[in-house]
Formats: structure tokens, C-alpha cells, sequence
């Protein structure tokens, strides 16, 4: 690549959580600010960034995947790696073809200042930028608010590379959220590492909240992800504003209390059906979605039945189902009883199972009702997908144009 066009066209694109989205969607609105050309990650590119996930094997496997193929699609690229892979095995990356710079989460923040001083970016002037929902090709915004974990799981990477805790503060949150209402975007979801914990100058989440519903028009507000101690009477009051996106993703990672506990989980089944009981008698048509862990550990076929039979019991909307992946550093990559591969599958499958069973049925529940869908693309056969506030991914085939848009559908 010659000096002069250096820079010219940037990707930006991120594996993972969706603190890793909200990061990467804030980078990319800093390079078109900044007067840089931001586009697809599928196109060739000048410079190619990824904001990486380590908390599988896969998820490494499918970031040194991503890398390769940035290389491939143009082998002068430079290539920028960042986020959690990052922090944890630098050198790994870097020894990759093609990676030009390995930066860790610390300095993820400052990660354009890193570029332009490096000598990676020269600023083209502007001329060819592009608007912000185009270029993030999304209707919903992810918002970090919150960053950081103290709560050292036995299972868990991310203490290790999002190191303390920290809340962005709520006059920031505000504004940032009156900015992108302001830009169109008609749901904005608010993440962190754990969102539970927020607190600013005494502003817990539900404070937060209150303040964004009094101070925004934003016309939807969604949660990434919560623990079951952080479900109140005062946090689900506040759904009474329909605003809220009735849709709850909490982790419960196993169904079994002894598995929980070697998992150094800070809740028991008991708690959890608590948090569910609470949600549901307050937002009776509320989503609740989760993780499971299956293959921890000492795992006995007793606890993996009494996992199964819990989830079966929840009736959850969406079960995300995940093999146990031993990670360097924490405490369950140090025990020795661990699970045969072929038993682990087994589970595995089993669970997925379970998973589209329970999703097929929370969604038979809202046959015939009629619901508002935010709109967000359209296939190459016409057909619109979209989702629900309580997060039903909705079809449809229509010729009108109805990207970021929220339409009240029958559903069928």
C-alpha cells in the first residue's frame, strides 16, 4: 500500500458480548467523525479492526478465523486486534499473518489516538463518509455504561482481562442516549461487563433508568444481561413504562445447586426462581433468556438431570448453550475431574434440544397477538426481519421500505 493512500477505507467489525458491540459501534463513530471512511468488514479494506472475544476456544477460534480471512482479502491491509484475546494472549496474536498491532482492553479506549500517532492513519479529508446507522448497518444501538468484574466465577476469563469495575457516569449515559435518539436509532441497549453493579455517585441501574425514561423520548430501551440477586421489586416496577423491552437475559450457567457452588455462582435454583417469579408476576409477557454451562467440572449425570429438568421447568425463551472450555488462569482450568468429550457432546445436544423445544413454545404463546416489530433489514428475496420488545425475531414479505421502523404486525 502506498503512503498517500493510507488510511483511505477502515473495518470495523466484533466477536462476542455485546459490551464488545457497544465498543466497537463507539470506535466506528470516532473514525467517521474523525473524517476516516468507515466500511463493511466483508469489503477490502486499508485497515482492518477487530475487537476480539476469549470466553471459548471457539470464540478464539473464530477471531484468529476473522484475522486470516481480513489477510486474505487484502494482504497489505494493516490489521489491528483488540479487546479481551487481546489482553489475555497478545503474543498468540501477533505471531498471526498479517497483525500489524495487538492492543489490550486499557488502552482499547484511546485505540484511534493509538492509530493516528502510530503512523497506521493519515485522515482522508472526509469526503466519502458515511452516516451513522448506514454505516453501522443497525437500527439498535449498543451503549456501554458499565465496565469491569470482581465477581471471579470459577468458570470465567473475563475478571482477568476487564479488570475492576467502573460506571460511566449517568449525565454521560443521558446524553449519549439523547444523541442517538437524535440520530433515529428506535432501541438503544444498554450493556456492560456487569450492567447489575452500575453505580455513579450513589445512581444504582434503576436510578439510571428512571433518569433515561424522564430526561429521553428514546422509544426503546432494552438490558443485556443481568444476575438473579439484581432482580428487585424496585428494578421490575419500573416496567411499567412500556419503553422498557419486557426481555430478560439472565445467567444461570447450571440447575444444579452443587454445580452452581463448585462454579462459585452467587445464587442458588432457589434465588433464581425467585428472580423469575418476580419478573413474571410483574411483566407477565416478559422474554427470559439465559447460558448454560454443560460439561463443568465433576458434572455427574445427576446434576446435568437436574440442570435439564430446572430449564425445562423455567420455560425460558431462549437457552444459549455452551460446552465447558477450560480457561488458562481461573479456577475451574485447575480441577481434574473433568467431563469425557463424547459424554460432553452428548449433554450438549441434549440441552440444545431443550433449547429449540422451549423458544418453539414462547413463541406459540404469542400466536395471533398483535405486536410492534422494529424493522431492521431485507433479504435479497424481499423478506423483512425484525424483532419484538420482548425479542421474537419477526418475518415478513413486503415491498415497502421499512428499515427502522416500528410497525404493529399480527403474528402468524
Amino acid at each position: 500500500m502506498n503512503e498517500e493512500g493510507r488510511g483511505a477505507h477502515i473495518a470495523v467489525d466484533s466477536l462476542g458480548c455485546k459490551l464488545n458491540q457497544a465498543e466497537a459501534e463507539s470506535l466506528a463513530r470516532q473514525i467517521v467523525a474523525a473524517g476516516y471512511t468507515l466500511v463493511s468488514p466483508s469489503e477490502p479494506a486499508d485497515i482492518y479492526i477487530l475487537n476480539t472475544c476469549s470466553v471459548t476456544h471457539i470464540a478464539d477460534r473464530k477471531s484468529r478465523h476473522w484475522l486470516r480471512m481480513a489477510h486474505r482479502r487484502n494482504p497489505a491491509a494493516q490489521i489491528i486486534v483488540t479487546g479481551c484475546y487481546a489482553e489475555r494472549s497478545a503474543d498468540e496474536l501477533a505471531g498471526i499473518e498479517g497483525v500489524s498491532l495487538v492492543v489490550g482492553n486499557e488502552r482499547k479506549a484511546d485505540l484511534l489516538k493509538l492509530l493516528e500517532t502510530g503512523g497506521y492513519l493519515r485522515k482522508r479529508g472526509g469526503s466519502n463518509i458515511i452516516g451513522s446507522i448506514a454505516a453501522l448497518n443497525r437500527t439498535r444501538a449498543m451503549l456501554k455504561v458499565q465496565e469491569g468484574c470482581t465477581n471471579f466465577c470459577a468458570y470465567c476469563i473475563v475478571p482477568l482481562v476487564r479488570r475492576g469495575e467502573s460506571s460511566v457516569p449517568a449525565d454521560e449515559v443521558v446524553a449519549a442516549v439523547k444523541r442517538l435518539t437524535s440520530e433515529d436509532y428506535k432501541e438503544i441497549v444498554l450493556t456492560g461487563t456487569e450492567i447489575g453493579s452500575y453505580c455513579d455517585k450513589g445512581t444504582t441501574l434503576a436510578g439510571l433508568l428512571r433518569r433515561i425514561l424522564a430526561e429521553t423520548e428514546v422509544p426503546r430501551l432494552r438490558l443485556s444481561s443481568l444476575q438473579p440477586p439484581e432482580i428487585s421489586g424496585e428494578l421490575i416496577g419500573l416496567w411499567q413504562d412500556c419503553r422498557l423491552c419486557p426481555h430478560f437475559h439472565l445467567s444461570l450457567q447450571s440447575g444444579s445447586d452443587s454445580a452452581l457452588r463448585r462454579m462459585k455462582r452467587r445464587y442458588s435454583t432457589a434465588d433464581y426462581e425467585r428472580a423469575v417469579a418476580l419478573i413474571r408476576a410483574a411483566v407477565p409477557q416478559a422474554a427470559i433468556t439465559t447460558d448454560v454451562i454443560v460439561g463443568f467440572p465433576g458434572e455427574t449425570a445427576a446434576e446435568f438431570d437436574e440442570s435439564y429438568r430446572f430449564c425445562e421447568e423455567i420455560g425460558f425463551a431462549r437457552i444459549h448453550v455452551f460446552p465447558f472450555s477450560p480457561r488458562a488462569g481461573t479456577a475451574a482450568a485447575l480441577m481434574t475431574e473433568a467431563v469425557n468429550e463424547s459424554i460432553k457432546r452428548q449433554r450438549n445436544e441434549k440441552m440444545l434440544a431443550l433449547a429449540e423445544l422451549s423458544a418453539a413454545a414462547f413463541r406459540q404463546k404469542f400466536t395471533g397477538q398483535t405486536l410492534a416489530v422494529l424493522w431492521e433489514k431485507r433479504s435479497a428475496g424481499g423478506v423483512w426481519s425484525g424483532f419484538t420488545d420482548n425479542y421474537l425475531k419477526v418475518y415478513l414479505k413486503s415491498s415497502d421500505d421499512l428499515a427502522n421502523k416500528l410497525v404493529r404486525v399480527k403474528l402468524t
